[in-house]
């Protein structure tokens, strides 16, 4: 069509780390603006999915670069760092690229990897309120005459899906197994609301979609019950972007830190240091924060290379290893996350408080998404493998 801009497609990790970088650099110049004013990104992820890289984990026989775990860890975190909300919304994306990847028909991949390499992007409606656990799902599929599938009811939490073409979705099948569907955005019988309203993320894009008698046909239909009868890194590298965020936002929180304490903070009296910046006291405790975010990457980058191990050896135990490499990367994130964007405040003093400088957003932002998964559990997974030998539950949360 005229006037069309063609989906670039990124070849390898390398170039899909030098275009997310370039494009990060742009998110941070607007991210406190936006988050302040609760700005949507509507213009941010049409410029993120024309930049080709909602393609990069596709597989390589579809087109796309298929890059390795590592490399999607750190794409995560250097989206996140420059704005944690944009780079929030293309975790359920990649993710549901991998569901594809690991549960889908031949002819399913090959139609969903055309579209993604299309800028065709997905969203997510997961989550539902009044269930039990968040795992399990009122809403169900029902077959129709003539291969159709009825799908009706309400998800929230939805990430993501105000931007979206496809909205993929969880629900059971009436045999009560684990299904995931695509559904168009545009489809009748969709309706996707602005109602998030939580204190961090805020521009997620994260809130209500129903489906009211929605019907699509059976082929955009993906049984993911299948993925947990055999060893699997699914679940666990859908958590490892999880840990790709909370490390981004560790890394802006000590970027804009970084930044008020050479331009804001003022040095203190009783030490009659020349500045800020050269008092011993904050030189230590920024190297204190410093420390928790290179920890973080250093776990981070070491549960990506056991996620490619185990895809290259696939085993029970090298399954396990991959799952509690992440739960040990997704802990130190989460640390790091929370305390280092509470704890910069008592390096760059009173005037970092101030509402206008919008510092706050990170510790905000953190403590909000870190909530998704929380590290309690990666503690406890970490302690019965070290302990007793036990593996992790396989439930494509870990």
């Amino acid at each position: 069509m005229t006037g069309v801009r063609a989906v670039p497609v990124i070849a390898d990790a390398a170039e899909a780390l030098a275009v997310a970088a370039e494009f990060a650099a742009g998110l941070a110049t607007g991210d406190a603006e936006r988050d302040a004013n609760r700005e949507l990104p509507h213009t941010e992820i049409a410029e993120l999915a024309a930049s080709g890289l909602l393609g990069v984990n596709v597989p390589t026989r579809f087109g796309g670069a298929d890059v390795d775990a590592r490399t999607m860890g750190e794409l995560m975190a250097t989206l996140s760092a420059g704005d944690a909300s944009v780079g929030q919304i293309p975790q359920n994306h990649y993710f549901f690229v991998q569901v594809l990847t690991e549960a889908a028909s031949e002819e399913q991949q090959a139609f969903f990897a055309a579209e993604v390499l299309a800028g065709r992007h997905f969203g997510n409606a997961l989550s539902e309120r009044g269930t039990r656990t968040a795992r399990d799902f009122a809403i169900r599929f029902e077959p129709r005459p003539g291969g159709d599938v009825l799908i009706d009811g309400t998800k929230y939490y939805a990430t993501g899906s105000p931007f979206a073409p496809w909205i993929p979705i969880y629900a059971n099948d009436p045999d009560g197994r684990l299904m995931a569907a695509w559904v168009p955005a545009d489809a009748p019988g969709v309706s996707v609301l602005d109602d998030w309203a939580g204190m961090g993320q805020r521009t997620t894009g994260s809130g209500t979609v129903r489906f009211e008698q929605v019907i699509i046909p059976e082929r955009w239909v993906v049984p993911i019950w299948a993925v947990f009868e055999r060893p699997e890194v699914f679940g666990a590298f859908g958590n490892y972007l999880h840990a790709g965020i909370d490390l981004g936002i560790a890394d802006a929180a000590l970027r804009d830190g970084k930044q008020l304490i050479h331009t804001l903070a003022r040095p203190r009296a009783e030490f009659d240091p020349p500045s800020a910046w050269e008092d011993p006291l904050v030189i230590h405790g920024f190297g204190e924060l410093a420390l928790r975010v290179r920890a973080a990457k250093a776990l981070l980058h070491d549960a990506g290379e056991a996620i490619e191990a185990a895809r290259r050896d696939l085993t029970a135990a090298t399954a396990a290893e991959a799952s509690i490499a992440v739960a040990a990367a997704r802990a130190a994130a989460d640390t790091a996350a929370v305390s280092v964007s509470s704890d910069v405040f008592a390096l760059v003093g009173t005037r970092g408080a101030a509402d206008s400088l919008n510092l706050h957003r990170h510790w905000r932002n953190a403590r909000t998404h870190t909530l998704h998964d929380p590290r309690r559990l990666k503690i406890q997974y970490i302690g019965d493998h070290a302990l007793n030998d036990q593996p992790p539950p396989s439930t494509g949360l870990v």
